[in-house]
């Protein structure tokens, strides 16, 4: 079996110093420097030639795990508390507990007033979130690094002192948004609940994957608050948490820190692992459902084992062969045939459960019944027995692996999660490297084996998700219907009393403050010529051995005839596609070999091609690059497929209630005969139109050297990296000019258009104006502070507004948006069908008094800080540092553009945001757009006094 080693620039790169066992002595005296209660467990650092994160891990006494990381590259600091507690230690009956009490964390706590959480970080500069899954949740903030200790004080009153700040009108308010989400993300989008309904079919009555994460709507209604703080004491002790800091930090100082906030926080009670049965399966079960939508989907699961078994890495490879892409057997079969428009294979693994899953959306021009394309799936997946496993197969995923390994090392943010996750699920943080071996031991004899053992001629699980009213299509008629469990008497188990937490030796009311701001690190850029005609800007980075190279070509939509719309989009599709030396599968095994990936994309100003790679394969990926973008194929068979897909997916978007308010609001602002106001993927219209012969001649048009610009970001000298690209100065061609730009359409304020959307689960509103185009310091930029206090952040007036308050939705926002041509600012959230008038007042009760008064000393000293000392977190990943160095290239900006918006921030008067806000939001000036059930809207909607006029598309 082949074996993939790290070359020495890879190991040099990324393995920094080899590793150091501290001597006995050494580590006794090492412990005596640390804080009363806490104790090192191991520290590591890679060897010469490991891919890996350093790491130091503690132990505090109350249990609380702690990690530390030092990354010094960028003056941003992660912080990470991952609970191991997901929606697997609820009950029967009692689901949604672990999700809705994500959102009951950032509702206050003792010491931290409501609001206050997303107010202090977000006014630090900084992002946060948190996430639920089957296994755990987590919470999480990227800071200047200076703002450390504030992020300990606020986690720690959280964990320490939630239960205090805990009221019955917060429980009933994110009751609420938890029902939004759910409407929003599950029920208003298509195929949405197919999940919840095949994990229903797929585990035992009563498992903890049988139910949905966010919980079913009956579960949450019976939920009471003080089952929530049950669930809180129950599960939120330290000794269930893992706290992972990561970035520029000085560990002492910050262990120090965590022991100062975390240490006296009592343990709770003990927990134990679940156990990890494998699922089986009797016989195969047939479920179907009916939803809003175009394609028909299939998808068939098989059970196989949990996460990290030992079969887990051969069952992966498998999955991939089947179905992992264009080299992949259902590929061939289904997609490159024509029968389905996508299909795939995977085999995603939870703590205690995996599952095989096959699926396809079939193509409705060959066929919408879904028996054909279970047969397909099954004769598939027979043929693998016969084709068996080559060594490229089991080359190419090993390649991948390792090279998203190394890409995972891009971020502080990437590596503090991989550290808080292997700690969470192993209790070893330093798993890369064992994941590394255990899938390079992978042999052909071991996929086959899962192949048998698993797969072949096994139970499975297969649902099939039909349009409405069609029950003739489903591969086969139901034959399993759940069996609902009992409810359980209480809604948390294994309970103890708790103990309350130490009187603190200081005062937790007074917020921490902010150290000295870190000194920014704008990246150093370079300027060069690649030929006559192509610039192009860069930058060293040496935190990876990796190269970013994306390529920008003037035009893209702008550049294609209306009546073609959607052309620059299936042209980029075709030349993603075969050359004409190769077939679309041999160039994505060729790219997969090499762990490099390079596509083709188009948008509204540009087309766009973006090379992602490890630079010890740059030479390679770049002959690829080179073989497609000047030696296209543009074969019949690729371009008639790549059209149907496009059709058969512009029908199925059409189900999606927000795909048709972007296209609307795009065709109330900006008209039919402009292109902003068409889709850049065109229209079932524009796209039928298309011929081979028109995408040849806007290839011809767009896709030459005087169009393009480049931007990279690598670990290679600028010199270097330019002798890399040396094959592409064969590229030729002058710049192409854009034709005139269309007229733009009278404005209707005052009037709600509306596009029914029969069914749809929540109403989508967007409401806005014609604006202003891109600057980086002019009017639009001071749009964007003056828009921050009124829908720019999540503590804004509309989100505290309609989410917060009163519960009408997920989340709500505003924003100004410019292009090189034109801008537009938008208001928009998706709410609750039953309040679709009433948000609607509340945004332009909003917008109106914003209009009037303007912003508040208060909201601008908030605007100042946050948007400023954000600027810490604009530059870290390589794709990152690119989107920076393109906005200097497209828009000619001095490479210290921000020290002018530095300026800007910090003295633009109240009196001038408060004038643009004047100039900008006049609320009669405002078109209004709703997307949902008219049948149950229409009529509130005129009583607000509008006018409703249907908008069709």
């Amino acid at each position: 079996m082949t074996r993939w080693l790290l070359v020495a620039a890879v190991s040099a790169a990324l393995a920094g110093c080899a590793a150091v066992q501290l001597p006995q002595q050494a580590g006794a005296t090492a412990a005596a420097q640390l804080p009363a209660g806490v104790t090192l467990v191991e520290t590591y650092t890679p060897k010469a030639g490991e891919i890996g994160i350093p790491y130091r891990k503690y132990r505090l006494a109350n249990g609380l795990t702690v990690l530390l990381h030092e990354d010094h590259s960028d003056p941003l600091v992660k912080v990470d508390i991952t609970y191991h507690v997901g929606s697997d230690r609820e009950l029967p009956g009692r689901t949604g507990f672990a999700h809705l009490f994500e959102h009951m964390m950032f509702q206050g706590s003792e010491h931290v007033a409501d609001e206050q959480h997303f107010k202090v970080v977000t006014e630090a500069g900084g992002e946060l979130n948190g996430t639920t899954n089957s296994d755990r949740t987590n919470y999480f903030e990227t800071v200047p690094s200076n703002q450390l200790e504030k992020m300990l004080w606020l986690e720690s009153d959280r964990m320490g002192y939630l239960l205090p700040a805990l009221t019955e009108q917060k429980f009933e308010v994110q009751r609420a948004t938890v029902k939004n989400e759910r409407a929003q993300r599950i029920d208003n989008r298509p195929y949405g609940r197919m999940n919840e309904r095949f994990e229903q079919a797929f585990y035992p009555v009563g498992h903890p994957y049988s139910w949905p994460v966010i919980g079913w709507p009956e579960d949450l209604d019976r939920t009471t608050a003080q089952d929530v703080k049950d669930f809180f004491r129950r599960w939120y002790g330290p000794n269930n948490a893992t706290l992972t800091i990561g970035g520029d930090i000085d560990v002492n100082q910050t262990l120090t820190w965590v022991n100062k906030y975390f240490s006296d926080i009592p343990r709770g009670p003990d927990v134990t692992p679940l156990a990890k049965p494998l699922v089986t399966l009797d016989k195969t079960r047939y479920v179907s459902m009916e939803d809003n939508i175009h394609l028909p989907l299939i998808q068939i699961g098989f059970p196989t084992v949990y996460a990290r078994h030992k079969d887990e890495a051969p069952l992966d490879l498998l999955a991939n062969i089947l179905g992992g892409g264009k080299t992949s057997i259902l590929y061939k079969n289904l997609v490159k045939d024509g029968y389905a428009v996508q299909a795939g294979a995977s085999h995603p693994c939870q703590e205690l459960s995996c599952k095989l899953t096959v699926y396809a959306l079939a193509n409705p021009a060959k066929g919408s019944a879904l028996a054909p394309i279970e047969k397909l799936i099954r004769q598939s997946i027979d043929e693998f027995e016969t084709r068996g496993v080559t060594d490229e197969d089991l080359q190419k995923v090993k390649i991948q692996f390792r090279a998203h390994s190394i890409f995972s090392l891009q971020s502080v943010s990437g590596k503090v999660s991989s550290l808080a996750a292997n700690q969470t699920f192993t209790g070893n943080p330093n798993q890369i490297g064992n994941d590394l071996a255990r899938y390079d031991a992978v042999t052909k004899d071991d996929v086959m084996r899962v192949f048998r053992e698993y797969v072949r001629g096994k139970p499975s699980v297969v649902i099939s998700v039909v349009p409405k009213g069609g029950e003739a299509l489903v591969a086969a008629a139901d034959n399993f219907t759940p069996t609902k469990p009992a409810i359980a008497d209480k809604a948390v188990m294994g309970l103890s009393a708790a103990a309350l937490p130490e009187h603190s030796s200081f005062d937790r009311n007074v917020m921490p403050l902010a150290a000295k701001a870190p000194v920014l690190k704008v990246p150093e850029l370079w300027d060069a010529k690649l030929t006559d005609h192509i610039a192009i800007m860069g930058t060293q980075s040496t935190e990876t051995p990796t190269t970013e190279l994306i390529v920008y070509l003037n035009g893209g939509h702008r550049l294609e005839p209306l009546n073609k719309s959607g052309l620059a989009a299936l042209t980029a599709d075709m030349l993603n596609e075969s050359s004409a030396k190769r077939s679309s599968e041999d160039l994505a095994q060729a790219l997969e070999l090499l762990g490099s990936s390079v596509s083709f994309s188009a948008s509204d100003y540009q087309s766009v091609i973006r090379v992602t790679s490890l630079t010890e394969n740059l030479d390679k990926t770049i002959a690829i690059v080179k073989e497609r973008l000047l030696e296209p194929g543009f074969k019949d068979t690729d371009f008639n497929r790549v059209k149907q897909q496009t059709l058969q997916t512009l029908q199925h978007m059409a189900s999606d209630p927000n795909y048709l308010a972007n296209e609307g609001f795009s065709k109330l602002l900006f008209g039919s005969d402009n292109s902003l106001g068409i889709s850049s993927g065109g229209t079932l219209q524009t796209v039928a139109g298309i011929t081979l012969a028109d995408v040849k001649a806007f290839y011809a048009e767009q896709y030459r050297a005087g169009n393009a610009q480049m931007v990279t970001v690598t670990d290679l000298p600028e010199a270097q990296l330019l002798a890399k690209l040396q094959p592409l100065t064969a590229w030729q061609g002058t710049a192409m000019s854009l034709p005139a730009a269309g007229s733009l359409p009278e404005s209707h304020p005052g009037v709600v258009f509306l596009i029914d959307k029969p069914g749809a689960a929540q109403s989508v509103i967007s409401i806005g104006k014609r604006a202003l185009p891109y600057d980086a310091t002019g009017d639009f930029f001071k749009t964007y502070l003056m828009n921050y206090p009124l829908g720019g952040a999540f503590n804004s007036r509309i989100n505290l507004n309609l989410r917060e308050d009163k519960g009408y939705t997920y989340g709500a926002r505003s924003f100004f948006a410019g292009g090189s041509e034109l801008g537009y600012f938008e208001a928009t959230a998706s709410v609750r069908t039953d309040v679709t008038d009433k948000a609607l007042a509340e945004f332009m009760k909003e917008i109106s008094h914003y209009y009037a008064n303007g912003m508040t000393p208060d909201e601008q000293a908030f605007m100042r800080a946050s948007i400023s000392q954000g600027k810490a977190l604009d530059y870290e990943t390589p794709y990152q540092k690119a989107g920076f160095i393109r906005m200097i290239q497209k828009y000619q900006l001095p490479h210290d553009f921000t020290a002018e918006q530095d300026k800007i921030i910090a003295q633009i008067s109240i009196e001038q945001l408060n004038q643009l806000a004047k100039q900008w939001l006049d609320p009669a000036s405002m078109q209004m757009l709703v997307v949902g059930d008219k049948s149950k809207i229409e009529a509130g909607l005129q009583a607000l006094g509008y006018k409703v006029v249907n908008l069709p598309l």
